[in-house]
């Protein structure tokens, strides 16, 4: 008996059948474009061996013009198939199935020959597309039909035909992006010609015993988008074009709705899934912020899909599905949904990880053995640097004791889950807690060591953190002057107006803490949707609100300020940063940058600006909140050197970035991998 008896079901496709109802989605790794085939096929394979039903590579382009950059992956000649016949062979022999990706960017490729159905540029792209004619449109679907037709000589099980997410065929789709009078712009039927051709021919090039997914933008959250009786049209027309599956798209790229970063609830979308079943008789998969065995199989359970895609979950723990099958899901390493070692990887031309495992997409290179001469490891330390490197120690064989002053594992951590969007981080210290547990590791808390301590041991390892920077502000040891640790530790009251210090991550954090008071929408989905302007598709064009986001009123009146003059969050995530400083804009905090901080006292913030001191101004606050950066904590690293022993040192103890739990756990991971 199984807790997952929707998840763990096979599905029959006719000609063959999937294991599970558990889709690996595509994610742009850039493994491909290393040109390490080994390296890319041990990725896919991992999977496989892990349990996944099925997978989808990232996204190959079938000709120059539609790939998303310039060098990017395609399947355009012998070449390519001779390559990618090593990834199908390898997850072939994992008891795996795999299928390509097709993606044509359309106006979204990054490069000068980009094309579209019509001259309108985008917002996230420097460069205009170049309008089709006929042969031009004849070309483009003559390519992805040749890529299709690679892709089953290279072995692949099946390709998906990406149509969502403002892509190529997206773009033909809604009047937002074509503006053509001739038989593929216009009307609906002829805005749907050039995907159905797509899928029509495809189907006709491959034959029938091949897996043709078509990934559909169920709701496109852009003005003019598609309208939900469009979609599901067009649902029904890929169906009868010869489709054996339809995912599911949500979310232009260009979308000023957030999709997939860890504010957004779980299973958001999966409703706007639900509205088509019943109306297609091909299986339909569902999408976005599923990460636990739990979530999908409730997803499932109450028809919303007959299948759900998990991307991001499948970087964080490769035995995904092996581990729910064995009744072990809370050994799951979590997907926290950050996007700071994948998708930020990703859109900075950085092979793609995950901060949660280090491992992936770096599986032949960062290789755990057990280590042939077991040692005694302590480490001082229960943050996410002391954690992973406990864990890959203890996993290698070595004798692991864990030290920590703090009565609970987890360091800052602990902090960064009271935040509102960042649920997710509980799941992460349950995680460690579970898996330290497992491996058998020691973990002494509320006890602060000493370099005595510590004799006896083979290796120490400090990972001690941070303190708070001392921004030195004349009248800062006033009552009403707290610092972020104990405000988000619930130990210091914040009045009903607040004027933050330092604007990071950490005064980011701060300020939605301060302006949500407990309740936060990412445990709320229809209020998440209020705030964002997420609607219904089937009453409102593209699943816009006409009335836009409409957030709650902040509890408290936030000021942000900085001593930098660029915009505030300008160091934040690549593909997260710009959510963060919408919710604050929503919710009316006063950004004030290039500041000097003067002296706080009974008027309260005095503040200048610029080197010459000018414009003396108070920010009238009831309390004033410290997050100036922080400082290693290395005190007891440097007695130890003083007594001629050598620790490592890690994580913030090391350098003091942000608690920048990213490159904490893979110098844990990377150290203990060594030792």
């Amino acid at each position: 008996m199984t807790a997952y008896p929707n998840l763990l079901a096979p599905l029959d496709l006719g000609f063959t059948t999937l294991k599970n109802r558990v889709l690996m989605g595509s994610m742009h790794t850039g493994l491909e474009e290393t040109g390490d085939w080994n390296r890319v096929a041990e990725f896919y394979a991992s999977r496989a061996r892990g349990g996944v039903a099925l997978m989808v590579t990232g996204g190959i382009g079938p000709n120059l013009e539609g790939s998303v950059l310039p060098g990017a992956a395609m399947m355009a000649s012998d070449k390519d198939v001779a390559n990618h016949s090593v990834v199908t062979d390898r997850v072939h022999q994992a008891g795996g199935k795999i299928a390509m990706q097709i993606l044509h960017a359309g106006r979204y490729a990054y490069g000068p020959k980009c094309v579209a159905p019509s001259p309108v540029k985008s917002p996230i792209s420097p460069f205009p597309p170049n309008e089709l004619d006929e042969e031009g449109i004849e070309k483009q679907i003559g390519d992805i039909v040749n890529a299709a037709v690679l892709a089953q000589k290279a072995g692949y099980d099946g390709v998906e035909i990406m149509g969502s997410e403002g892509y190529f065929l997206n773009q033909f789709l809604v009047t937002h992006t074509n503006k053509r009078t001739d038989r593929w712009g216009g009307s609906y039927e002829n805005r749907m010609r050039l995907p159905l051709e797509v899928v029509r021919r495809t189907r006709e090039a491959v034959g029938t015993d091949f897996i043709i997914i078509y990934r559909l933008s169920m709701i496109d959250l852009v003005p003019n988008g598609s309208t939900h009786e469009e979609v599901v049209q067009l649902a029904q027309a890929v169906e009868k074009a010869g489709a054996t599956i339809i995912n599911t798209g949500i979310g232009w790229h260009e979308a000023r709705i957030p999709t997939i970063a860890t504010s957004v609830p779980r299973a958001a979308f999966a409703w706007v899934t639900k509205k088509l079943i019943g109306k297609v008789g091909i299986p339909v998969i569902t999408s976005n912020r599923i990460n636990t065995p739990e979530v999908a199989e409730q997803v499932l359970a109450e028809g919303c899909a007959d299948m759900v895609s998990l991307a991001r979950p499948m970087l964080a723990d490769a035995d995904f599905v092996a581990k729910a099958m064995a009744g072990e899901s809370a050994k799951i390493a979590p997907c926290i949904a950050c996007n700071q070692a994948c998708l930020d990887h990703t859109f900075s031309g950085k092979l793609t990880s995950c901060l949660v495992n280090p491992r992936a997409c770096h599986e032949t290179e960062l290789v755990i053995e057990k280590a042939a001469t077991p040692k005694r490891v302590a480490i001082v330390g229960a943050g996410p640097a002391g954690l992973s490197t406990a864990m890959t120690a203890a996993d290698r064989g070595h004798d692991v004791t864990v030290f920590d002053k703090a009565d609970e594992i987890g360091g800052q951590l602990n902090m960064a889950k009271q935040v509102p969007g960042k649920e997710e981080f509980w799941g992460l210290v349950d995680w460690y807690r579970t898996m330290l547990d497992t491996l058998g590791v020691k973990v002494e808390l509320g006890r602060e060591v000493g370099a005595d301590d510590l004799a006896g041991f083979d290796e120490v390892v400090i990972a001690t953190g941070v303190n708070p920077r001392d921004p030195q502000i004349p009248g800062q040891d006033r009552d009403n002057v707290v610092n972020y640790i104990d405000v988000l530790r619930g130990k210091a009251p914040v009045g009903k107006s607040a004027a933050v210090i330092g604007a990071g991550g950490i005064g980011f954090d701060v300020s939605e803490y301060l302006l949500e008071e407990g309740h936060s929408p990412t445990t709320d989905l229809p209020l998440w949707m209020k705030e964002w302007g997420v609607a219904d598709p089937e009453q409102h064009r593209s699943g816009l609100a006409p009335e836009g986001p409409q957030p709650e009123a902040p509890k408290r009146q936030v000021t942000l300020l900085q001593r930098k003059k660029q915009a505030h969050g300008k160091g934040l995530g690549k593909t997260t940063g710009w959510i963060h400083r919408a919710t604050l804009k929503m919710k009316d905090v006063n950004f004030v940058g290039g500041v000097n901080y003067e002296r706080i006292d009974d008027e309260g913030l005095h503040v200048s600006f610029g080197e010459e001191r000018a414009d003396p101004t108070v920010i009238k606050a009831e309390t004033i909140v410290l997050c100036a950066g922080q400082v290693p904590e290395r005190s007891l690293a440097d007695a130890l050197i003083e007594r001629g022993i050598t620790p490592h040192v890690i994580g913030g103890a090391d350098v003091a970035a942000e608690l920048d739990a990213k490159r904490a756990i893979n110098q844990g991971t990377r150290l203990a991998a060594a030792l």
